[in-house]
């Protein structure tokens, strides 16, 4: 018999049966060397274990909780484990013990790559249809009120909407005549040299002027506006949402989407179509330069032949395209500002995130103008 600080511990073992005698008081004091010397009982060494615990003077929580944890490993070694000569308290005590031990919880089973793949593109067409339907709302309300402003004239801000007109219209005109210029260089560089190898170089004229005139105008002005004046907008409401001027306009009566969205909305539908028509002619100018000092095709050439090939309808199918595009692209930048929320960092998110869907939805509406004036022969 061993002596551990006030527990005496006995342990008897014979062929098919260990037994083991307690007494003395098993609580917080003696439970970590009573372990230690109940671990030097291998489990698995019989098939019965008995604990008598007829000496067992005091019983505490560890205690209880030392003998479940001895008893629950001989079990797992498939013992037979029976309690001697226990009080009704000291059962009690110990089942207590057995019934709060839930084991640790087991790692949830990781789904394959495939799943989580799956999973992640649901969540992520979730909230694109989340978007989508705050940004259709949004729009529903810009063009109520908008509809309410052509009623009543008089409810127009004239000097928010002026203001609106030259910052995105007659800033933009350097940038979008450079870079129209020099893709209209392009487009003769690269198509001669395709058209080069079947002796057709005169038809660059046709490749230019039409698709200049149809779909790479209005397309690249959409682009450069809406990465230009869309983030303006999206960066200009969303600091005011920061700085709660949007919330003392509401407080005093003034109403956000009459006096911050539908004079950026106004002036970029009045405005397109004029930066439309500019940024073709200048696309086509740069042409015309081109196609004369490094094609040899003369000036008048050029011009008769563009003359022969372009249709009305190739003007106006640019034409109405762009001031659709510029409510669309007004409309989204205007509703990324109104969801700036929280801090600085906000408004940088929200202005990359106006940009990215100005241009996806220009190029989507694009190819449904494309279908469409296709199928009615524009």
């Amino acid at each position: 018999m061993t002596e551990l600080h006030g527990a005496d511990i006995a342990v008897e073992e014979n062929d098919d049966v260990s037994r083991i005698q307690i007494s003395g008081p098993l609580t917080v004091a003696e439970a970590g060397e009573a372990y230690a010397r109940l671990e030097g009982v291998r489990a698995g060494k019989s098939r019965r274990l008995i604990l008598d615990l007829a000496g067992v003077s005091a019983m505490d929580t560890t205690g209880a909780w030392l003998l479940h944890r001895f008893m629950r490993e001989w079990r797992k070694a498939g013992s037979d484990v029976a309690l001697d000569q226990a009080s009704s308290e000291f059962t009690a005590l110990i089942q207590q013990a057995e019934s709060h031990d839930s084991g640790c919880p087991d790692h949830p089973r990781q789904p394959s790559l495939i799943i989580r793949e799956l999973a992640a593109l649901g969540a992520a067409t979730v909230r694109v249809a989340d978007r989508f339907g705050l940004l259709l709302a949004f729009f529903g309300l810009v063009l109520a009120r908008f509809g309410r402003q052509i009623v009543h004239p008089r409810r127009i801000r004239w000097v928010a909407l002026s203001n609106q007109m030259e910052r995105i219209g007659l800033n933009a005109l350097p940038i979008i005549g450079l870079m129209s210029f020099l893709i209209g260089l392009v487009l003769v560089q690269q198509g001669a040299f395709q058209l080069r190898k079947f002796g057709a170089e005169v038809f660059v004229v046709d490749l230019v002027s039409i698709s200049t005139l149809r779909e790479l105008g209005v397309l690249l002005t959409a682009i450069m506006v809406a990465g230009r004046s869309g983030s303006a907008f999206t960066a200009q409401i969303g600091t005011m949402r920061l700085t709660e001027e949007v919330d003392a306009m509401r407080t005093i009566g003034v109403d956000p989407v009459d006096t911050l969205v539908l004079p950026r909305m106004i002036a970029l539908i009045l405005l397109m179509p004029l930066l439309v028509f500019y940024a073709s002619m200048i696309a086509l100018i740069g042409a015309v330069l081109f196609a004369w000092a490094s094609l040899d095709i003369p000036v008048d050439t050029f011009l008769a032949r563009m003359r022969s090939t372009v249709t009305m309808n190739d003007f106006l199918v640019g034409m109405i395209k762009a001031p659709v595009f510029g409510m669309i692209i007004a409309v989204a930048g205007c509703f990324e500002g109104m969801q700036v929320s929280g801090d600085a960092a906000s408004v940088g998110e929200r202005t990359t995130i106006s940009v990215v869907e100005s241009i996806f939805m220009v190029i989507v509406l694009d190819a449904f103008f494309a279908v469409f004036f296709s199928a009615i022969g524009m």
